[in-house]
């Protein structure tokens, strides 16, 4: 029922976004009409394409009998996980990577729950994601070439910007929790982070090709933004699922990497310090003891 459900709900976006580029008048019209999120059709009638996200609906906090928060890492150098950051040629198939739809929804202001760390307590602007993700730095012969009175060279100035193929991991923080009226194990997103190089450290000694959260955004704010925007696919350039569809039904390939344990709410590298193989068996341990709780509770 649930692949049907999703099946129904790619149909119907199928009929909706039908900003073609046959029907295209120029390529300015169309990115424009796309960006409006509207088109004309064949009566010369403008109407709206904007999407509307499913409503999760309300949860009662005595319909919660189970729940258990995870930390996970998504590695976008992974086949299944490509579509997150590959985009299309943005005529034909208008599709962009979750990079720059977070960045573009947070500078139009679409996005407004945007914090700089998982607990969701500092927020952040636009221009302090771009203060962390730009870096431009002079190096002092620059100055010393003005002052000598010869034409600066341009390779003296470091200039550095993330751009969505620099990002290639995201981290999700969720919720699995049993639903004592549909008597199911369901899970439930509650925020993301781009990871991607500390642009920073990057042309100094501190540089060493790791890592950090760019971003992180409280995803029921984001989803509105991201169910206007479709996925990447190869197959298919008029593909209409799109990322809030796509995370939504967990069709991506990832590792958890922090979870409530008997040891508390820690990372597994903390308790299981430099062993990968061991970390990723408590993975594979982690997620079983999720799916076996479902199971446990028609046991009688």
């Amino acid at each position: 029922m649930k692949y049907l459900l999703f099946g129904l709900m790619s149909f119907f976006s199928t009929l909706t976004m039908a900003q073609n580029v046959l029907n295209a008048v120029s390529p300015e019209q169309l990115r424009r009409d796309r960006e409006n999120k509207t088109r004309v059709d064949e009566a010369g009638d403008t109407i709206s394409t904007a999407q509307e996200p499913m409503k999760y609906g309300f949860v009662e906090d005595k319909d919660v009998l189970w729940s258990k928060v995870v930390w996970e890492v998504i590695d976008l150098n992974e086949r299944l996980n490509q579509p997150y950051y590959i985009s299309g040629d943005e005529l034909v198939q208008d599709s962009k990577s979750l990079y720059d739809v977070l960045v573009e929804g947070i500078r139009d202001k679409k996005i407004t729950e945007v914090y700089d760390d998982e607990f969701f307590k500092n927020k952040m602007t636009y221009d302090q994601i771009m203060a962390r993700n730009e870096k431009k730095d002079t190096q002092q012969y620059y100055y010393d070439m003005i002052q000598a009175g010869e034409k600066p060279d341009e390779g003296a100035i470091f200039n550095f910007k993330i751009k969505s193929d620099d990002v290639k991991m995201i981290k999700t923080k969720g919720l699995w929790y049993i639903d004592r009226r549909l008597g199911e194990l369901k899970y439930r997103l509650l925020g993301l982070a781009l990871m991607g190089p500390d642009a920073q450290s990057l042309g100094t000694e501190f540089a060493d090709n790791s890592y950090i959260d760019l971003f992180w955004i409280w995803y029921p704010d984001a989803r509105k933004t991201l169910a206007n925007y479709s996925v990447y696919n190869p197959g298919n350039s008029n593909s209409a699922i799109n990322f809030d569809e796509l995370l939504n039904a967990r069709r991506f390939s990832s590792v958890i990497y922090k979870a409530q344990t008997t040891f508390g709410t820690k990372m597994l590298e903390d308790f299981i310090p430099n062993d990968a193989k061991a970390q990723l068996e408590e993975h594979h341990k982690i997620r079983n003891s999720i799916i076996q709780t479902e199971a446990d509770m028609w046991n009688y």
